[in-house]
């Protein structure tokens, strides 16, 4: 007997799909019409059509010229008039590192209320084994939330009294429950590290709070303490965290090292996966030094092991960075003062330019201050003046505050600066420090670009802001943070082909790829995205709630979701079973909250109280601001935390 399920999906592939054989079984051609294609070539700047062969667009235009160009019996995808972007790309973003975790953590990315985001905790404290942690790793910010707070210790500790919980806030403080600081050996006689602070009651004990003074070492070093997965579950969740990128529009992504990313090891993952030909994004890598004062012999040994441009389209090494060397670290927490980089700044950081320089090895600087960037010019200047840097693609990253002479010097010295959304998380706390009027710029997108300087977009992801590249975009043109607080005058936002121009064609060259990829055009790849609603046409608001219904790599379909949902490759079980990707998902949706809440508090069919049903009312998009009164209206004890 045939189930409606089945019934739906077959009528969904026969409506979009014409076509004697599946396309994921053959070579054939494709060629997608009815779109609203948005092609980012100048020469042909919109169309309704295009064809894919060999992984490369072959023709884009009008339907009836695309059909000619591609061969008889091409697989056709009806795009029903939606549309079609090239696939997004992100310039700044962790995925090595976060596709080994993404399967063990909890995501408070977008979730609108408090209430909600401990409700989803309690759930996954209770489905989680001993001596598993429950993880909220980044990706959220207290003002995203209805009661613009983060929860108490107390509330900690009552949703999740045995199951240890970390819980990471920006790249200001951790929260952890008592069952946590128990698993970590936290205590009375515990000093603090340096550059941290464990917050201690009266007596002298630990109270659960650790503050980053003045960085983060002391939340990553006590991430760490934590239990990891299995290889083959870290295969898992890489490939979980792939998917989910996809269902955004991801399709390429410059993976920018990290903290505890050891090369090779921690690259052994993806590695595999790339060699079995299961990528689902193209990943670029930055090799990223690991221990103070040994920067340069990391550098030196891995330029004799690799080079900048290795690999494939689908991964390739990048360069170094963006840890160049330890002591010119700026870490923007946006709560406490400017930390000034170290004296011997200048004298570490010469000797790997120059290095770097000879052995032309492009990199990236994370460098949020002025000043830094400041001290860091001075040395690539001097060594300029022995070794050009022309053509080096070398860039900051960050640059929130650079100033104006500090962008000219970028731009003589040919260097380009990848922006992420970051002020989107920590604005209001950059405002309350340095005020709305230093906000303004913060970054100078528009001055750089008017400079010449190659801009990018990225995330940043996943322990700071969230990967979600609709949220990045969402910022670049409305100029708010995830909590409402309009940041920039009209003079420093970007119009919206501008801002989606920054998260694919100009991302390019943060990887050397220009004319590789980025555009719909005849001979680049063939990276695209279906959008969810028309990105050019959306209130403002809706920019972030923004994903993608159909993504496409190299002319192969890794997602599809809704009608064209049965075209793409199925997602394997999350593993372990208690994965909170099971349960809850990625990236919240507003759309599908009913189902996860019902699912959070283990009632199928919603809970009926008072003769309220948690389902139907919040299927019937109960506003944020008044979800936690509903809850606590109908008085349902499954929702207390």
């Amino acid at each position: 007997m045939i189930t409606r399920r089945q019934a739906l999906a077959s009528a969904a592939s026969t409506a979009l799909v014409t076509a004697t054989e599946s396309f994921a079984m053959t070579a054939k051609d494709m060629i997608l019409i009815n779109a609203k294609v948005t092609t980012l070539d100048r020469e042909n700047p919109v169309a309704e059509a295009v064809a894919i062969r060999d992984g490369k667009f072959l023709a884009v235009g009008r339907e009836q010229d695309v059909r000619a160009a591609a061969g008889p019996g091409a697989t056709v995808i009806d795009a029903q008039g939606r549309r079609l972007i090239p696939g997004l790309i992100d310039s700044h973003i962790h995925v090595i590192r976060g596709g080994l975790n993404y399967n063990m953590e909890l995501r408070w990315e977008g979730v609108p209320s408090l209430s909600e985001a401990m409700a989803m905790l309690k759930r996954q404290a209770e489905n989680t084994p001993p001596p598993q942690w429950v993880r909220v790793v980044g990706g959220f910010t207290e003002h995203q939330f209805a009661e613009k707070r983060l929860p108490t210790i107390s509330e900690i500790n009552a949703a999740a009294p045995d199951t240890p919980v970390f819980i990471l806030h920006l790249y200001d403080r951790a929260l952890l429950n008592a069952a946590a600081l128990r698993a970590v050996g936290y205590t009375r006689d515990t000093p603090n590290p340096p550059g941290g602070e464990i917050v201690r009651d009266a007596q002298g004990n630990p109270t659960g709070l650790l503050l980053a003074q003045p960085n983060a070492t002391i939340l990553y070093a006590t991430l760490a303490k934590g239990p990891k997965l299995p290889p083959d579950y870290q295969l898992n969740s890489t490939k979980h965290f792939m998917r989910e990128l996809n269902s955004l529009g991801v399709t390429s992504v410059i993976d920018a090292g990290g903290g505890s990313q050891n090369y090779p090891d921690d690259y052994a993952i993806v590695e595999k996966l790339h060699q079995d030909g299961e990528l689902t994004l193209r990943i670029a890598y930055n090799l990223f030094t690991q221990k103070p004062k040994e920067e340069l012999k990391d550098f030196a040994s891995w330029s004799t092991q690799i080079k900048p441009g290795d690999g494939d389209d689908s991964y390739r090494h990048n360069g170094a960075g963006e840890m160049l060397v330890y002591s010119a670290a700026d870490f923007e927490d946006f709560r406490v003062a400017r930390p000034d980089m170290a004296p011997e700044m200048e004298g570490d950081l010469e000797p790997v330019i120059r290095l770097l320089a000879e052995r032309r090895w492009p990199w990236r600087l994370h460098a949020t201050y002025d000043q830094t960037i400041g001290r860091a010019l001075d040395v690539f200047e001097k060594v300029n003046k022995d070794i050009l840097l022309t053509g080096l693609n070398w860039f900051f990253d960050h640059a929130e505050t650079i100033s104006d002479r500090n962008i000219d010097r970028v731009a003589a010295l040919g260097g380009g600066i990848a922006v992420q959304h970051r002020m989107a998380f920590q604005g209001e706390y950059f405002v309350e420090r340095y005020g709305a009027k230093a906000a303004e710029a913060t970054p100078p997108i528009a001055k750089m670009m008017a400079a010449g300087i190659p801009v990018g977009a990225g995330t940043d992801a996943t322990r700071v802001a969230s990967y979600n590249p609709w949220v990045s975009l969402s910022w670049l043109v409305t100029s708010k943070t995830v909590g409402g607080l309009r940041l920039y005058p009209v003079r420093n936002r970007l119009d919206r082909e501008t801002a989606l121009r920054l998260w694919t064609e100009r991302n390019t060259w943060f990887s050397n790829e220009v004319g590789k990829k980025g555009q719909i055009k005849a001979g680049q790849l063939a990276d695209l995205a279906l959008l969810s609603d028309d990105y050019f046409s959306v209130p403002e608001d809706d920019i972030a709630l923004l994903r993608s219904v159909l993504t496409v790599l190299g002319g192969r379909i890794v997602y599809g979701e809704g009608e064209f949902g049965p075209l793409a490759p199925t997602a394997p079980k999350a593993m372990p079973d208690w994965s909170p990707v099971a349960t809850f998902g990625g990236h919240y949706r507003r759309d599908d909250m009913a189902a996860k809440l019902a699912s959070a508090c283990g009632c199928a069919s919603g809970c009926a109280v008072h003769g309220h049903d948690h389902a139907a009312a919040l299927g019937a998009q109960v506003p944020a601001a008044d979800v936690q009164s509903f809850w606590g209206a109908v008085g349902c004890g499954c929702w207390a935390v």
